[in-house]
């Protein structure tokens, strides 16, 4: 099997789930830092005032911007971080994109030519779907996930029409705000495929939430769909909010490489608990086909008798109570 031959390449992966992350070696740096704007902005105009997470590249802290007292989302990349101008670049592609995270500025590294330093970033006062089922201390009842999964979904919709696809979707990329609106963030691992057919590296993202074709693509993807990995990723996410802890390992094994990717690509599919409904178990089941052509599309999804409540608006309320709810414990 070609991903075992590779195994002895990649990394020592260690808990938690969220840091089984790998990444594409150094790549060229474009000839010059987006922007979305003739801004002189520096890092000195931001006010760090706590760290909210780390994602692919950098640090994300909830920061002021000192002149205008407006509260964002910092992130900081690392020198040279070759994520920084990936990631720059689909947040200026994806600026009209529903359901996606929004991008303030672009801040220039000191040196001309290098990638951005910072982006400065909406922030999402509800934090993540992990933070806020770990504030929660509880598994989430289908009415708010089907409002997780309906937006997630759109804002995937509108991103694979702009040939982007994220590589890295999972509880911590997925953002709340305080009236339920879901949000897709962190791009570093995210790629805009110049071409239909355009490779999507196997090794980039959280290997926990990545699909069967993207360990073994010569096994699993059969016709190749460079999205479906996306749609497998939000299956995940979908079943773990539903039973509260990763799916795809029983509740407290300590995961690694090998035990990953065995649950992934030879596993049978977790069972929803048994109180789920039939249209959330065929949901999850469309998402987690271990075939990537047999795989419902996201257009499927959308239509999907699970996200069939007429009441969208009502769905969208109840996940707000959580996070309602999840901050009154957090205080």
């Amino acid at each position: 099997m070609a991903v075992v031959r590779q195994r002895r390449q990649l990394p020592h992966l260690t808990l938690p789930l969220d840091h089984f992350v790998l990444r594409l070696p150094p790549q060229p740096q474009p000839t010059a830092a987006p922007s979305t704007s003739t801004s002189d902005a520096r890092l000195s105009d931001y006010e760090r005032l706590s760290v909210l997470g780390h994602g692919n590249g950098g640090t994300v802290y909830k920061a002021r911007h000192r002149r205008s007292s407006q509260p964002l989302a910092l992130k900081i990349f690392a020198d040279g971080d070759a994520s920084a101008a990936r990631e720059a670049e689909i947040l200026m592609l994806a600026a009209d994109a529903p359901h996606v995270v929004r991008l303030h500025t672009v801040i220039p590294s000191a040196a001309a030519g290098e990638a951005p330093a910072a982006l400065a970033l909406e922030l999402m006062p509800g934090g993540s779907l992990a933070g806020l089922l770990r504030r929660l201390g509880r598994p989430m009842g289908e009415r708010p996930i089907a409002a997780v999964a309906r937006q997630a979904l759109l804002g995937l919709a509108a991103l694979h029409a702009l040939r982007v696809v994220h590589r890295d979707l999972k509880p911590s990329n997925l953002l709340v705000g305080a009236d339920g609106e879901v949000k897709i963030a962190d791009f570093g691992a995210g790629k805009v495929l110049r071409r239909r057919l355009d490779p999507c590296a196997s090794y980039v993202g959280t290997a926990a939430y990545m699909s069967p074709e993207r360990f073994d693509p010569e096994a699993y993807s059969g016709d190749y769909d460079p999205y479906a990995a996306d749609v497998w990723s939000l299956g995940v996410v979908i079943l773990e909010l539903c039973l509260g802890h990763f799916p795809l390992l029983p509740e407290g094994q300590r995961p690694d490489w090998a035990a990953l990717m065995c649950a992934i690509c030879f596993g049978e599919a977790p069972e929803p608990p048994a109180a789920a409904s039939d249209e959330f178990r065929d949901f999850v089941a469309r998402c987690l086909e271990k075939k990537a052509w047999r795989r419902a599309s996201v257009t499927e999804l959308l239509e999907h008798p699970f996200l069939a409540e007429p009441d969208a608006a009502g769905a969208q309320h109840a996940l707000a109570a959580l996070v309602a709810e999840a901050e009154q414990r957090g205080q």
